[in-house]
């Protein structure tokens, strides 16, 4: 590891971090207290994505639906207006909005066959996003003179690597440029997070394979076809079981490639001797 004992973490004048977890525990807060600190470059991996790997997608299918309208079609036409995301640090809806759900176009759904070209291109602007972490370590010390630097994931991380091979380019990189830290929830945090999914849906990112079988399975269960899906129904029937499928992942990454902190340690982070502390003491637990 980077940081292969607590006292190397405690006395390193430049640290580096990469949180992985389900959104929702804390991987963003924690990145924004930090940030506000003063000494620390926050790395959104999706404000990455919305802004260097699919902006133009996501521009591009809100034109798409503004030349529906006559008006608007003749201002895009003549150069009169112009349409962009206006995605932030704190706004990320574009990106999640593009994704979009599958099922009855009547209920807001995609056609799977677009659904998954949109997951598709989510993938890989992600890999590149993390792949471009090195690139944004040097860039914040170098340019800005940030002596540290965390990194934010999206909780589809776990979905592109292969925490088994010891040559996976994501997990080779990352560890080779920062410390990896697994937030890791309890099945109460499972349960609370399931149940704020329940009632506000959002689109989500998915393995291929598991994506393809989870809507194989639901068609199944309920004798629908492709368009009569209500689209959040689907993606509530999915969260349990995208959870279930993430969380050895998770734990294979941290095991082989980081280190784990209880999300009840990580919410009692409330400046940045805090962090740093809480990482130290996850290290020193660290088996070998």
């Amino acid at each position: 590891m980077l940081y292969p004992s607590a006292d190397a973490w405690r006395d390193a004048p430049n640290k580096r971090v990469v949180l992985f977890a389900m959104s929702g525990l804390g991987k963003t807060h924690v990145s924004n207290l930090l940030r506000d600190a003063g000494g620390w470059f926050h790395y959104s991996i999706d404000y990455r994505i919305g802004t260097r790997y699919m902006g133009e997608y996501i521009a591009d299918n809100a034109k798409r639906h503004a030349m529906q309208v006559p008006f608007l079609r003749d201002l895009l036409l003549s150069d009169s207006i112009y349409i962009g995301s206006n995605i932030s640090f704190h706004n990320l809806t574009p990106v999640s909005t593009y994704l979009g759900k599958p099922g009855a176009p009547e209920k807001g759904g995609l056609p799977i066959a677009e659904y998954v070209r949109r997951q598709d291109q989510f993938r890989r602007a992600e890999m590149q996003a993390l792949l471009d972490t090195s690139y944004f370590i040097d860039r914040a010390q170098d340019l800005y003179g940030y002596p540290h630097f965390i990194c934010d994931t999206g909780g589809s991380i776990c979905e592109w690597v292969d925490p088994a091979d010891p040559a996976d380019p994501i997990l080779t990189a990352l560890s080779g440029a920062a410390l990896m830290v697994w937030i890791r929830g309890t099945e109460a945090h499972t349960d609370a997070l399931i149940r704020r999914f329940d009632r506000a849906p959002k689109p989500m990112a998915y393995q291929p394979e598991f994506l393809a079988a989870a809507w194989a399975d639901y068609l199944a269960k309920t004798g629908q076809s492709d368009t009569e899906v209500d689209p959040d129904a689907f993606i509530r029937w999915t969260y349990a079981r995208a959870l279930a499928h993430r969380q050895p992942l998770y734990d294979a990454m941290a095991s082989r490639w980081g280190i784990t902190v209880e999300a009840a340690d990580m919410s009692t982070v409330r400046d940045e001797a805090d962090f740093s502390a809480v990482i130290a003491a996850a290290i020193a637990r660290r088996p070998g």
